[in-house]
């Protein structure tokens, strides 16, 4: 399928193809390189919560990152929540939702400043709604809600390709809340489900990545940051201090204990990150300092 252009006006021609079939097809709008790229990425994040929490999930990408996510007990509800994680950087989103979308959801889209949408198909009165934003030019996409991505995926830098297994792995309660490695041993359904959806969000963020999450809501997503510190302030100051008993996940661990300690700032209960720093022990300390309940999972999550 051609596109309008890639990354910026000047690189063209630009495509997207598929061995066999595109998993979506276009109902309406012409969506660009990066659309797609967003639309893809947030697509798996989606459909990977609804999989974890039995849970509608929406989420807002901005640039192949999450800027929010959550799960409720409705699609429009899961969005909303989504949104208001950082509104900022979710003006002119693409919105990822892992149900059809209904006349209720398409309604509040109808609000915001979005560039478009991917969902596993459209009630008839929810797609008329969406066909008329943004002068009837809004990308609107159907993504094969059955399609499986190969096991191996590529990708080319510089004329060199890159060739990996796809990460399949499954983050729930088994693989990431296995080994309690503080005093406090004392863990809530919700406070798990939290850790769950801070970690599945971060799989799909540009690394380093670090999140916030609480009563199914990402509150702040740090992303893309070089040092990891950093990334769980930027996380941090996106949470507005709205809340405490927070959640956060570290797609890598945390090397230093600076991150707890800034952590704890910002009402940090619970924690779960892979283990493995020269320093583990100083981080589980001051885990300990802060009446924290730390999982170590022993899974790193970098996302390029």
């Amino acid at each position: 399928m051609k596109l309008r252009y890639g990354c910026n006006p000047h690189q063209t021609p630009a495509s997207v193809s598929h061995p066999h079939a595109l998993p979506f097809h276009v109902l309406n709008g012409t969506p660009g390189y990066i659309n797609l790229l967003d639309a893809l990425n947030a697509w798996q994040l989606v459909k990977e919560l609804d999989e974890a929490t039995g849970m509608p999930a929406a989420t807002s990408f901005k640039h192949v990152s999450p800027a929010g996510a959550a799960v409720a007990g409705t699609l429009e509800h899961a969005y909303k929540l989504a949104r208001e994680a950082d509104p900022k950087s979710s003006f002119g989103d693409f919105i990822a939702l892992s149900k059809k979308v209904d006349i209720q959801t398409a309604s509040y889209i109808r609000t915001t400043v979005s560039d478009g949408v991917i969902a596993p198909g459209y009630d008839f009165d929810a797609l008329k709604i969406l066909q008329e934003k943004k002068n009837k030019q809004y990308v609107i996409l159907a993504m094969d809600a059955n399609y499986e991505p190969p096991e191996t995926e590529n990708r080319e830098v510089c004329g060199v390709t890159f060739t990996q297994q796809r990460n399949t792995i499954k983050l729930n309660e088994e693989t990431l809340l296995h080994t309690i490695v503080t005093d406090n041993n004392n863990v809530s359904e919700q406070a798990k489900q939290d850790l769950i959806l801070a970690s599945i969000v971060l799989k799909y963020t540009q690394s380093n990545s670090v999140g916030y999450a609480k009563d199914g809501m990402m509150l702040g997503i740090g992303a893309g940051q070089q040092s990891r510190i950093d990334c769980t302030k930027l996380a941090g100051e996106k949470t507005d201090k709205r809340s405490s008993q927070l959640a956060i996940s570290s797609d890598a661990f945390f090397p230093f204990r600076d991150n707890i300690d800034v952590a704890n700032d910002y009402g940090v209960k619970y924690i779960v990150q892979p283990g493995g720093s020269n320093r583990d022990n100083e981080v589980i300390k001051a885990a300990n300092e802060y009446n924290m309940i730390m999982f170590f999972s022993g899974i790193r999550l970098f996302h390029h």
